[in-house]
């Protein structure tokens, strides 16, 4: 037997994350904002947090349905949590849509920020209690497939800036 060389030393680049880590750290970020906006009280600070949501539920949103959720989809023959997050995703998109590029203008607009924020920690709460445990216990390779998420979510991040 040969002996291993010593790994060459790393370059400051991050470890990457597996997805399940990746769609968390969203998840967790995503609350944050959300917290933020509930102590807000200018309109310029509520429309900058809103826009902030929005870009990362949408690039968050998208990432899942084209890398995540079809992996998941195929590895699990899924046929329920899949189309139901899918479903879901409809709904957070309506209210996006409904507040994007739209002045904070009293309580409707506070409202539909409220009712996203419970479509979404609804949402994230089925995620991380049902379909992210089947993935993990899955064959899927999640350091794989969080790769080709952070790699698109750069792309997309790229777009909306």
């Amino acid at each position: 037997m040969t002996a291993s060389k010593p790994a060459a030393p790393q370059k400051s680049k991050p470890a990457p994350k597996d997805a399940i880590a990746l769609l968390k750290a969203d998840h967790e970020a995503v609350s944050q904002l959300f917290a933020e906006y509930e102590k807000a009280r200018s309109a310029p600070t509520k429309k900058a947090l809103v826009a902030e949501i929005c870009t990362a539920l949408s690039v968050h949103a998208q990432i899942e349905e084209e890398i995540f959720y079809p992996a998941v989809k195929a590895a699990l023959k899924d046929k329920l949590l899949v189309p139901e997050a899918t479903v879901e995703h409809g709904g957070v998109k309506d209210l996006i849509a409904q507040l994007e590029g739209v002045e904070p203008d009293g309580e409707m607009y506070d409202a539909k920020v409220k009712v996203l924020s419970e479509y979404v920690k609804h949402h994230v709460k089925e995620e991380q209690t049902e379909m992210f445990p089947k993935a993990k216990a899955s064959s899927l390779d999640m350091v794989e497939l969080g790769a080709r998420m952070v790699a698109r979510k750069a792309e997309l991040m790229a777009q909306t800036a």
